[in-house]
């Protein structure tokens, strides 16, 4: 049961943006893809949410599901919408949706607000949320779907040191049972919640594998320019500290 890329590109006119000649991965967890600006995380997350073409294949435990199996959540996360938080949340569930809202459309959207503990906004509207606000409510509308995979491009990069926690704790738990793909520049972050880590650089895979395989100073001090160190803190976990940049 497995995450399978082979021979899989994403090319721009005459540039090819993004090369991975093959990469398998188990099929459910949480699997984190990082590298420096411009290797080709978000490149890799849109191409396998059907959102840009891509060339050779990609499967999960055989197949690639279907598109209303899909969860995405790109970079660009701003809505200037005056729709109410609950509504932007059932949007979520338009494929099933029928001519009048139910009672069970409008619990299930209760419930995934209640998840990330967004209940009480579920009547305010979206364009008067906060940037961090929003990215929640747009996590809740992509889970609502109850997609098999979950693609999400630097879902905490709008959110204060306690709501990055508790969403990752949340994608955590929601990972023993489907895929979750998210881009994270936190290395740390990473180092905590990551099962596995797909470690890009100018738009090819320099490694993927267990977490504590791929975050090694060395090949993070390559890529990224720096001067690294990676410590533990007190749950075994590891803490990336970056020392200085390293001029080319």
């Amino acid at each position: 049961m497995s995450l399978i890329l082979e021979a899989f590109t994403v090319d721009a006119g005459r540039n090819r943006l993004l090369r991975i000649n093959a990469l398998r991965l188990p099929s459910t967890g949480l699997i984190v893809v990082i590298g420096p600006n411009g290797a080709g995380k978000s490149t890799l997350l849109k191409a396998l949410a059907g959102v840009i073409a891509h060339g050779g294949t990609c499967s999960l435990d055989g197949a690639w599901p279907a598109p209303e199996r899909i969860g995405f959540m790109p970079q660009d996360f701003a809505v200037s919408a005056a729709m109410s938080v609950a509504d932007c949340v059932l949007l979520g569930r338009r494929e099933r949706l029928g001519w009048r809202i139910t009672a069970q459309d409008r619990a299930e959207v209760a419930r995934a607000l209640a998840a990330l503990n967004l209940g009480t906004l579920s009547d305010r509207r979206m364009d008067r949320l906060s940037g961090g606000q929003q990215q929640r409510v747009l996590l809740a509308q992509r889970l609502i779907r109850d997609p098999r995979v979950l693609i999400l491009d630097e879902p905490t990069s709008a959110l204060d040191l306690h709501h990055q926690l508790e969403v990752l704790d949340h994608l955590r738990t929601l990972s023993s049972t489907r895929l979750i793909l998210a881009a994270l520049h936190d290395l740390t972050l990473a180092a905590r919640y990551a099962d596995h880590i797909v470690f890009l650089e100018n738009g090819g895979l320099v490694m993927a594998g267990p977490t504590a395989d791929v975050l090694q100073a060395p090949c993070l001090n390559r890529a990224y320019r720096i001067d690294s160190e990676v410590l533990q803190d007190r749950t075994g976990s590891a803490v990336i500290v970056a020392h200085r940049a390293v001029s080319n």
